[in-house]
């Protein structure tokens, strides 16, 4: 089994713990974690982009001057796509673009990506992380204490303090155990997790 230093606050090293193989200890499966990130992405966009074709563009019922003998190009309608005013050639229109990942997909994707974590030296588990008032100053030391510039804080749960403390710092961002995903974990260089938020995922992801 991994195992890996606890550290303070302070960034001294205070304990260890053993992660759980089948979930810091798999072969990563960059396959799967390709195909979760692009779904989670394709998941975001909105897809509410709509414009009109000729078809729909309000007039154009009457042909504007006759076929043969003004010595102007023929025309059909105001509403082609040439003219002002007209429809758009192969308008966008709105569509779903989500995709479907099964449930088991999902979570082999996260352990790959804890378990190249690992291997990358890229988690940080702490004893504790308390703040009794939202402090950026507080955390910015911690962060350097423990070496992570760019990081991504997983708590167990809401913790309001801790929250907005780390809310104005670049490159830093707060999850929670129930909202991990795979393109967050990805986007930061270093995982930083409480013991108590590493017991829940080992909970969650056995």
């Amino acid at each position: 089994m991994p195992k890996i230093d606890v550290l303070d606050v302070k960034g001294n090293v205070v304990g260890d713990v053993e992660l759980s193989e089948g979930i810091f200890g798999i072969e990563p499966n960059e396959h799967v974690v390709h195909e979760v990130v692009v779904a989670l992405l394709a998941n975001r966009r909105q897809g509410t982009r709509s414009a009109l074709t000729r078809s729909e563009v309000r007039g154009g019922g009457r042909k504007p001057w006759r076929q043969k003998g003004t010595g102007r190009a023929r025309a059909g309608t105001i509403r082609s796509p040439l003219w002002k005013g007209g429809g758009v050639i192969f308008a966008p229109k709105s569509r779903d673009y989500s995709k479907k990942v099964n449930k088991k997909v999902k979570t082999l994707a996260i352990k790959s990506v804890f378990s190249a974590k690992v291997l990358e030296n890229e988690i940080r588990v702490l004893n504790q992380l308390v703040m009794e008032a939202p402090k950026t100053k507080e955390m910015i030391s911690v962060l350097n204490n423990i070496n992570a510039q760019k990081a991504l804080i997983v708590l167990p749960d809401n913790n309001e303090a801790v929250i907005r403390s780390a809310n104005n710092i670049p490159k830093v961002a707060t999850t929670t155990v129930n909202e991990l995903n795979v393109y967050d974990m990805l986007k930061y260089d270093v995982l930083i997790m409480t013991q108590e938020a590493l017991e829940k995922i080992e909970e969650v992801y056995a």
